[in-house]
């Protein structure tokens, strides 16, 4: 239990720009989905589903992205659009957790979707548990619906976020976390 408290105390992001290979095989990759899968999930809708880009498919899908930039911004440069291009190339592996809520009868859309969110965080832990280090991250075109078509969303689904997975090219640094007394408050009813 010591280990898996470490890891919780001392994760943290990793920028996918500092991400090198080799990615998790096959195996462990879908060892990450399956243990994402396990998240809370009220009335077990399963409300996100994924998309894997790997290999040659994060080159392909940097294009779609590099060419939606080009049309939203005509001026700019090339090394601007390579930038975009390379946006899911960073990283060896890239997940992207699509949030499919939907109004139900019982479960609250907020719910579903805090589950999404609880997909992702299992997704990094779980990476993080396996040596490698993450970034949840989403980017603007994951809010942009010409670029989610293209990478086969519904008009109704979203990105909750791209989940980056690779090896650390140099040793994370942390950086400063709340005080609790900044964030903590405790409930006192009043008499």
């Amino acid at each position: 239990m010591s280990d898996l408290l470490r890891l919780f105390e001392t994760r943290r992001s990793v920028a996918p720009h500092l991400m090198i290979g080799p990615g998790p095989t096959p195996e462990e990759r879908d060892r990450l989905l399956k243990i994402a899968s396990r998240i809370p999930d009220h009335g077990k809708l399963a409300p996100w589903r994924f998309i894997v880009f790997e290999g040659d498919a994060r080159v392909k899908a940097g294009h779609i992205i590099s060419d939606r930039y080009k049309a939203l911004h005509p001026d700019a440069t090339d090394d601007m659009v390579k930038v975009e291009g390379n946006r899911l190339a960073r990283a060896p592996l890239v997940i992207a957790v699509v949030s499919k809520s939907a109004p139900h009868v019982k479960i609250p859309q907020w719910e579903q979707e805090l589950s999404a969110g609880a997909v992702c965080t299992a997704l990094t832990f779980a990476a993080n548990a396996m040596g490698f280090v993450t970034a949840w991250l989403t980017e603007w075109f994951a809010y942009d619906r010409e670029v989610l078509t293209r990478f086969g969303l519904s008009e109704s689904e979203r990105i909750a976020g791209f989940i980056h997975v690779g090896r650390a090219s140099e040793a994370p640094v942390d950086r400063p976390r709340p005080v609790l007394e900044d964030i903590v408050s405790h409930f006192a009813p009043k008499d």
